[in-house]
């Protein structure tokens, strides 16, 4: 028969829920810059970077391989997870 599991404490989850936040906040920030970086590179390619089609490409581009790492990211953690537990 296995333990129950045990409850993490407060101070666990303050410190897990601060440490996501720290996360996405340098997430944000490294978003922004290579936001800045991608604008600049379809200035040079397309002559400006308000062009529609590039634009849409890059934002699709972009969401699927954002969506793709949150999952890998969410089964190492769920992996992480059990091995602790386990």
């Amino acid at each position: 028969m296995s333990e129950p599991e045990k409850e993490p404490s407060v101070r666990e989850q303050i410190l897990d829920k601060m440490s996501a936040l720290i996360t996405a906040a340098f997430g944000l920030v490294a978003a922004l810059a290579w936001n800045d970086a991608i604008k600049a590179i379809f200035k040079e390619i397309f002559g400006t970077s308000d062009t529609l089609i590039p634009m849409v490409i890059y934002a699709t581009i972009v969401t699927i391989i954002a969506v793709i790492l949150t999952i890998i990211v969410a089964r190492a953690v769920s992996r992480a997870k059990s091995l602790r537990l386990g």
